[in-house]
């Protein structure tokens, strides 16, 4: 089993940052992916970026150019610097961990961008 929590959400004004983190805790199961989807009110979860354990990356279209995903494996823990937001980018926010080709959720942290 491997435990997620999230912090760093927040209220922002639109062209304003945030950076989530996620810290996994400590499992005998080696996380390979780790990533961060999002989850507004009447929509369906979306994927915002993701990162494998040897760091290459992957972005949804909402996120590219404007946020970056980054881990510390030593740590446990995953970034998502978000840069330029907008108000469509108001949703929860969720961390997920894959190991053992099992998927791991954490509760959400919520994000609200004013304009």
């Amino acid at each position: 089993q491997v435990q997620l929590v999230e912090s760093g959400g927040g209220l922002v004004q639109a062209g304003g940052s945030l950076r989530l983190s996620c810290t996994a805790s400590k499992s005998s199961f080696s996380i390979n992916v780790m990533a961060w989807y999002r989850q507004a009110p009447g929509k369906q979860r979306e994927l915002v970026a993701g990162i494998t354990r040897a760091g290459t990356t992957d972005y949804g279209d909402s996120a590219k150019g404007r946020f970056t995903i980054s881990r510390d494996n030593a740590k446990n823990t995953v970034y998502l610097q978000m840069n330029s937001l907008k108000p469509e980018d108001t949703a929860v926010y969720y961390c997920q961990a894959t190991a053992i080709g099992l998927q791991f959720r954490g509760q959400g942290t919520q994000v609200t961008v004013s304009s």
